[in-house]
């Protein structure tokens, strides 16, 4: 089970050197006297305390939110007026500008109406949200009200250049007891299929997470932010000694959107792809199951005009090796728009080098949003065309064109038939669903029964409906 956490107790740290038959004791005062706290003394005050505050309204009896119960005795009766309750949430954050920008999880600060940051000297600041990301689960705030005081703060580390045994200190307030540093080492770098967010690419490590420390820093030696602790992985809500972070090369092509109030454009590759297993491997001559195997490319789209084709094997991108799906998702998501990828690609039993425009999805057909309306089972529900840009921003895996469903209005004949926001309407009475206006004339020109088939996920649902 994965909680999100952050940083907390300490590990036993072994120095040994080449073989030898008995523990070294220290020969030197200096030997003894080595210490952290330098470190610590210099980043620890860029860490900070968030307190996030959410208004949640609620009926002593769920059964008055019923609209029949509603309807004959409204708010009058006893239990059926709403009460608001406030639930508070904490965790830890970095300031990564002098100016007052931090970052933190998403998680942390998700339908929070107020957003509390105490700094290591204990003052408090209210802050804005200026960028919040469910997808990385980070998120960027804005201290208010500083009158010009430049805040201490941690400069971003490559994280590309940590390898595994490398020793790191996490900072944060875990359980709420307080500032705590806990050490460890990098047990694992790239560690994806973990779950926790649509972009599973995590530096993993045997410093203590606990909650409360979420949004934490994880620093190297040299006091540099080379990741955010966001989840560990548990039994029993406290740390195992495996806890997960945020890449600082993740959070730094993001920062860049939050210090320019701009929105987050991820780069589209224009090709969908498969981890490489032991079978694909044999069967493409590969020494080992790793990379991902190319089984479609967009016609026009970045790939394609790469020279990337079908069957082709994605072994790296930058000289960043690519084992899955999720560690190419994320190399793309940490590039520049406009910028030149370089892609090692597995060609037979040859070896290309590719270059990739590095190019934001485009929108092409355009969304043409709707509200369809009528007699129709459908009627309530939100819909747009799909394009390269929707299936990124809605997480829509496939084929990249029908017609998405954003919206379902509450009680709606959608509503009623169980469609929800993310599945794509595929056929209407045996005819594909090409568009949005193709799909509204269909429906006002028929009385029913409507056969639909809607995909989601990777499942294809079907279903008739009566008049």
């Amino acid at each position: 089970m994965f909680r999100f956490a952050g940083a907390a107790a300490s590990v036993l740290l072994l120095l040994a050197g080449p073989a030898v038959a008995e523990p070294v004791v220290p020969t030197s005062r200096a030997e003894i006297d080595l210490s952290f706290a330098p470190l610590v003394r210099s980043a620890a005050p860029a860490v900070v305390n968030i307190y996030a505050r959410h208004m949640v309204v609620e009926r002593q009896n769920p059964l008055f939110d019923d609209p029949f119960f509603q309807r004959f005795f409204g708010d009058d009766m006893p239990g059926g007026r709403p009460r608001q309750r406030v639930e508070n949430s904490l965790g830890s954050g970095v300031v990564v500008g002098d100016d007052g920008l931090v970052v933190t999880n998403h998680h942390v600060i998700k339908d929070a109406d107020q957003i509390t940051v105490v700094l290591s000297d204990r003052t408090e600041y209210e802050a804005e949200l200026v960028l919040s990301d469910e997808r990385t689960d980070l998120a960027f705030l804005k201290l208010k009200d500083l009158a010009g005081r430049s805040l201490p703060s941690l400069p971003l580390g490559d994280s590309d250049a940590l390898e595994v045994g490398d020793l790191v200190l996490a900072i944060g307030n875990p359980f709420g007891v307080g500032q705590t540093v806990t050490m460890g080492i990098v047990s694992a770098i790239a560690r994806t299929a973990v779950g926790i967010s649509d972009y599973d690419f995590f530096i993993q490590t045997d410093a203590a997470v606990n909650p409360g420390n979420s949004g934490g820093a994880l620093i190297d030696m040299k006091g540099r932010l080379v990741g955010i602790n966001t989840a560990i992985y548990s039994r029993t809500g406290g740390s195992l000694g495996i806890g997960f972070a945020i890449p600082a090369n993740m959070l730094r092509s993001m920062m860049r959107a939050a210090e320019t109030g701009q929105k987050v454009v991820r780069p589209w590759l224009g090709a969908d792809g498969q981890a490489v297993d032991r079978s694909l491997a044999e069967a493409y001559g590969l020494d080992r199951p790793a990379g991902v195997l190319v089984n479609g490319v967009a016609a026009g789209g970045p790939a394609a005009r790469a020279g990337l084709k079908v069957g082709d094997v994605v072994a790296a991108v930058d000289g960043h090796a690519v084992d899955d799906p999720e560690s190419l998702r994320f190399r793309l998501a940490t590039l520049d728009l406009g910028a030149t990828a370089k892609l090692t690609v597995r060609r037979g039993k040859d070896t290309a080098e590719l270059a990739l425009p590095v190019e934001a999805p485009p929108e092409d057909p355009p969304r043409d949003e709707r509200v369809l309306g009528g007699r129709s089972p459908l009627a309530g529900a939100t819909v747009v065309n799909v394009s390269p840009a929707v299936a990124e921003e809605m997480r829509l895996n496939g084929p990249g064109k029908g017609v998405v469903v954003t919206a379902v209005a509450a009680r709606s004949p959608a509503a009623r038939l169980g469609l929800q926001p993310g599945d794509v309407l595929l056929r209407l009475d045996d005819e594909a669903v090409e568009s949005t206006e193709a799909l509204d004339n269909a429906l006002r020109g028929s009385r029913g029964p409507w056969r639909i088939a809607v995909q989601r996920g990777g499942q294809v649902l079907e279903t008739m409906v009566g008049r």
